[in-house]
């Protein structure tokens, strides 16, 4: 999941560096890029990530049915993605079981749809390079071809650059960063809680 490049002074920087360390212990977490990564320990990942974008997308879609001209905008129908990991899950011979999953906070405005997204969509930007590093695993090699990493395929760039320009609109529009980096903040912190037993002892075989 990498980080935003950033812009001097803006939100988008605000929220790369408010959630540095949220970011960080989820990637530590997940561990997607570990050499010794199975099929196994992937397809758990993957019904954690399910289950965390069903709740987020919930939320987002009660935020999109109330405020239907910024989902537009924003193009959310197409940003939904717990579809594709469910697909992942069952290509992958797992069952996407739609049992636990967190409870999320409500989202009540645009600001905290967007901090919710930021986390969302970030973590397709890198999703190339966890497709490669998959493919490169002997446990994974030929196996599916995964799409919940890289949904968009070639337009990941333009999808996140569109994000971006509409976050930094709605902020200089009267929108509240600060709420809008408290929300990615609680998301990161949730997300890393969930996927917390994904976690391995330091050492430990995958």
């Amino acid at each position: 999941m990498p980080r935003d490049a950033g812009g001097a002074g803006d939100v988008l920087r605000d929220l790369r560096t408010a959630t540095a360390v949220e970011h960080e212990q989820v990637e530590t977490t997940l561990g997607l890029m570990d050499h010794d990564l199975d099929a196994d320990r992937l397809a758990g990942v993957l019904g954690l990530l399910h289950a965390f974008w069903r709740a987020a997308e919930e939320g987002l879609d009660a935020w999109a049915a109330a405020h239907p001209a910024d989902a537009a905008a924003l193009q959310w129908d197409r940003r939904r993605r717990a579809g594709v990991y469910a697909a992942d899950l069952a290509a992958l011979g797992a069952d996407p079981a739609d049992g636990d999953r967190p409870a999320l906070p409500a989202v009540p405005d645009t600001d905290a749809a967007l901090g919710r997204m930021y986390v969302l969509e970030g973590s397709t930007l890198g999703g190339t390079f966890i497709d490669r590093h998959l493919a490169s695993l002997p446990g994974l090699a030929g196996g599916p071809r995964l799409r919940a990493f890289s949904p968009y395929g070639e337009d990941t760039g333009a999808m996140w650059a569109a994000f971006r320009r509409f976050t930094r609109a709605h902020v200089e529009g009267g929108g509240d960063a600060g709420r809008v980096v408290a929300a990615a903040r609680s998301t990161f912190a949730d997300l890393a809680g969930w996927c917390a037993p994904a976690a391995r002892p330091q050492g430990a075989p995958a």
